[in-house]
């Protein structure tokens, strides 16, 4: 094993004696604040009041810094950007029983905010993403947490994969160039040379297919800047990536009959288009297993442990909306807190829905820091403040009439 790891991780510093304390688990609010200063505004807003600082994210940029929060190591390193300039980018390490564990974000080298200048919607590339999961390998890590979000790229993980040791090449034995149009010249892959000794789980909550119109390129590549024009090119090159793994390397993508490709086997489970297609990538070349995203990290840090005896869960996110519903971090904590009976109130930049559907997904209530702020530009600019005054409004809507009820009767 490298000694670039230590072998003792310390974790957050809690009593797990303590009752009656808040769990603050929020997302981060993008644009604003990352999660563990969302938690520590909250925190602070709360007063005198016993917590545990438990930032969190569903395998989306933000990742990194949650999981940090929670005890592991972050790492540095430089490696390739989307559009191959040289970026530093981290990840984070901890030991566990029986593994080495290294939670790679793929926003952190492959992402939208890794972009020097202009979108490159046909050549943009998840190499820095496989970079990083290489150098995790080679300091020890045996499982590689791969959170996908916010990438800049829609190559179905070719990087990724060129960057492990997997070669793609066109008919005359030349590697491909990188980005999702080059895979139209797509001619053969040899996986021989794959760098293995590790297990990869995605963590991801994305449910879109590779291909078709609810596929990697249809509905996320214009999020990149891809016209439509450009949304063809890509499709054209995704889909003969997913026919080359069938027919020259017995790998389960997609089949060509007839001169139409039917989406089959990895190319169309659920999951396999998040990412530009790094989802894709991952089953296909990592034999990467598949896990809801923020289910998976909610274990990660420990969640069940640090919620037993709690008396409220506090979560959020940027924007709570029907995205939020649909499995997003405040759901997912609310699920979770649920099988302890802990109630959960959430805070959040703004929210579009109503109460109800709130109630119906868990959350007692939400907090928006446009209650206390219309303009949304000083909500950007001062959240931290503003979320400390919401967090005394929960104090006294949620910590301080519990307590009285609770109080006996003299």
């Amino acid at each position: 094993m490298s000694e670039a790891f230590p072998d003792t991780i310390e974790g957050p510093q809690v009593s797990h004696t303590m009752t009656g304390h808040v769990v603050i688990a929020p997302d981060k609010f993008r644009g604003s604040l990352t999660s563990p200063e969302v938690a520590a505004h909250v925190a602070a807003g709360l007063g005198n009041v016993p917590v545990v600082e438990l930032p969190v994210a569903d395998g989306g940029d933000g990742t990194v810094d949650a999981v940090v929060a929670s005890g592991f190591i972050r790492v540095e390193t430089e490696v390739t950007g989307p559009v191959g300039d040289p970026v530093t980018a981290s990840y984070a390490v901890r030991n566990e029983p029986g593994a080495r564990v290294a939670v790679i974000e793929l926003a952190e080298a492959s992402g939208l905010r890794r972009l020097p200048g202009d979108p490159a919607p046909l050549t943009a590339t998840s190499r820095g993403t496989g970079e990083l999961i290489a150098h995790a390998v080679r300091h020890g890590a045996t499982r590689i947490v791969l959170g996908l979000g916010g990438s800049a790229c829609t190559d179905g993980g070719a990087g990724m994969a060129q960057a492990l040791g997997v070669r793609l090449l066109d008919g005359a034995g030349n590697d491909l160039p990188p980005g999702g149009a080059a895979l139209r010249d797509l001619h053969t892959i040899d996986a021989s040379g794959r760098l293995r000794g590790f297990e990869v789980i995605v963590a991801s909550d994305v449910d879109n297919p590779l291909l078709g119109p609810y596929g990697a390129a249809a509905v996320y590549a214009p999020q990149k800047g891809a016209s439509p024009q450009d949304v063809a090119v890509l499709e054209a090159g995704l889909t003969r990536l997913a026919a080359v793994a069938v027919h020259t390397h017995g790998l389960t993508g997609a089949a060509e009959h007839d001169g139409v490709v039917r989406a089959m086997g990895v190319a169309g489970r659920p999951g396999a288009g998040a990412a530009g297609g790094v989802g894709f990538g991952a089953l296909t070349f990592l034999d990467a297993e598949i896990r809801p995203g923020i289910g998976y990290l909610l274990d990660l840090v420990g969640f069940d442990r640090h919620v037993e005896g709690a008396r409220l869960v506090i979560t959020g996110e940027g924007s709570i909306d029907e995205q939020t519903l649909r499995g997003k971090t405040p759901v997912g904590v609310a699920a979770a807190a649920a099988k302890h009976g802990v109630p959960v109130v959430a805070v959040c930049g703004r929210r579009t829905v109503g109460d109800d559907e709130l109630r119906a997904a868990g959350i007692e209530a939400a907090y928006a820091l446009t209650d206390v702020e219309p303009d949304v530009r000083r909500c950007m600019a001062e959240a931290g403040p503003l979320l400390e005054r919401l967090a005394a409004r929960i104090a006294t809507a949620h910590l301080v009439q519990d307590h009285e009820r609770t109080m006996p009767s003299s």
